[in-house]
């Protein structure tokens, strides 16, 4: 391969990591052409883009970045290497765990970086497609701050309708108790 076909290669690569700021290193060696056409369609309909890379051209890559934790991804660049470039950071692990249900053995995670945290290893598919995305997370910081409020207001228009003091006291004691999901939602790591 001549130097400027690899520099432009690297180029892209570069301005694609830029572009997504989540990234799956994959391997989807041993696919045949039907598997291989269902999932470029599945990336694409779920906004996912699939490129297969070389191993030293990537590795370049990484190593410019100046991404300490991108750069601890360069043990998992052995043998065939595609990623998946994405904006949602949950996207390719759901999409990873619906093939193998379909019955697809790969794509395989070698590896990923997303929301700035890396994970290395087919066993951390489970995390990658659990992990929530920012506007997820809103949702339900913002759930768990009106539950509260929606149970203060029940009691006052309790109160409005003409109810007796029992019914407005008892209206205000569960008003007082925390959210059923409050207690149920994990920790934020």
């Amino acid at each position: 391969m001549k130097k400027e076909l690899k520099d432009q290669i690297i180029e892209t690569i570069s301005a694609q990591l830029k572009e997504y700021p989540n990234f799956y290193i994959t391997d989807i060696a041993g696919l045949n052409a039907k598997d291989t056409t269902k999932l470029r369609r599945a990336c694409f309909d779920a906004k996912i883009k699939l490129t297969v890379v070389k191993n030293t051209l990537f590795a370049h890559v990484l190593k410019a970045s100046g991404n300490e934790d991108m750069k601890s991804l360069l043990e998992v660049l052995e043998g065939n290497t595609a990623i998946m470039y994405t904006h949602v950071p949950n996207a390719p692990g759901k999409l990873i765990k619906k093939l193998r249900k379909e019955g697809m053995e790969k794509p395989e995670v070698k590896g990923a970086y997303v929301q700035e945290c890396v994970f290395i290893g087919a066993d951390k598919l489970d995390q990658l497609a659990a992990i929530k995305t920012k506007e997820e997370l809103i949702g339900d910081v913002l759930t768990l701050l009106q539950s509260p409020a929606q149970r203060l207001l029940s009691a006052l228009q309790t109160v409005s309708e003409g109810a007796g003091e029992t019914a407005v006291i008892k209206a205000l004691a569960e008003a007082k108790k925390p959210a059923p999901e409050a207690a149920e939602a994990p920790a934020a790591e």
